[in-house]
């Protein structure tokens, strides 16, 4: 048995990868443990048409009925967007889902790693995890880090979430050899807002000079991920004096509750959402559509070298 044997590729995805097509993977934890119903499905599908209308066609990657789905069917998205104790499956979760036959939305970690599976080099997020505060002492680390030093796969996101740690992010992604790519920017941007106050390592201005830069590391298959982080829409971005404020307290909270490991993320958006009056979900949503269209542009390029 091998992990081929655990994979159903929708119809469309199938296509676009017999054919050579450009094909951008996508998350599923954002739509079972980032928004409530109606707006994940909505949401969703909002991704997907962006990704289409930008010349690629969207993977979103789930597990579902023992079977690792690499793009979902109309019907499968609906039956997820609903879905009861969705598990949030990291790469350690994976084969338990499948074996157990629970459902299972994947984080970044998992994305990457179904993605290369498949073949697709070329995944968008909204943002990744990362080092959390404190993690001196709790060592609580995202396994989304040591996923990008060792799959290659290019991650499109809005930077790391907000509530991290973000100078000892960075320094974990220097450490696994990830490079960091701001694109048309020369800061490092923190999710809801478009500058951290950190340097981005380094700057790239067109999806053809990442995609020209992918397919020359590429020639080194050992050479792990890469992160573009594209800033959000600055009509959408919610700026870092007005929501550090906010991070702290629902951070705050999430410690003063007992709230810890994979629970701590959907714990501190949930509090966003409220702490911003809703803000928080529309500036989540913009980002992750932008990040969309860069990565389908990305693809795109990447797919004619």
């Amino acid at each position: 048995m091998t992990r081929d044997d655990f994979l159903t590729f929708s119809t469309e995805v199938k296509s676009a990868l017999d054919a050579g097509k450009p094909v951008v993977a996508l998350e599923s934890t954002i739509i079972t443990h980032g928004m409530p119903f109606p707006k994940n499905v909505e949401t969703a599908r909002k991704v997907e048409a962006d990704i289409r209308e930008n010349g690629a066609v969207p993977a979103t990657i789930a597990v579902l009925d023992r079977r690792l789905k690499i793009g979902l069917e109309p019907a499968e998205l609906d039956r997820l967007a609903q879905a009861k104790d969705v598990m949030k499956v990291s790469r350690a979760d994976m084969t338990l889902a499948l074996a157990t036959g629970k459902p299972g939305a994947t984080t970044v970690a998992a994305t990457m790693m179904a993605a290369h599976t498949a073949g697709i080099p070329v995944f968008a997020t909204g943002g990744i995890g990362g080092v959390h505060k404190g993690a001196e002492t709790t060592f609580d680390v995202s396994a989304d880090l040591e996923e990008l030093g060792r799959t290659p796969v290019a991650v499109v996101c809005a930077g790391a979430k907000a509530l991290l740690d973000l100078p000892k992010t960075l320094e974990l992604l220097e450490t696994k050899g990830v490079p960091v790519i701001g694109y048309g920017t020369d800061q490092f941007p923190a999710f809801w807002s478009r500058n951290s106050g950190l340097a981005a390592p380094y700057r790239m201005d067109s999806p053809d000079e990442i995609a020209d830069f992918l397919k020359v590391r590429g020639a080194f298959s050992d050479h792990g991920g890469v992160l573009v982080a594209n800033p959000v829409p600055e009509e959408a971005e919610i700026p870092q004096t007005e929501i550090s404020g906010h991070i702290e307290t629902a951070v705050r909270q999430a410690k003063d509750r007992g709230v810890s490991g994979k629970s701590v993320t959907p714990f501190v958006l949930g509090r966003m959402f409220e702490l911003t009056g809703g803000r928080s979900l529309e500036t989540n949503i913009a980002l992750v559509r932008s990040n969309a269209r860069l990565a389908a542009r990305i693809a795109v390029s990447l797919a004619k070298r």
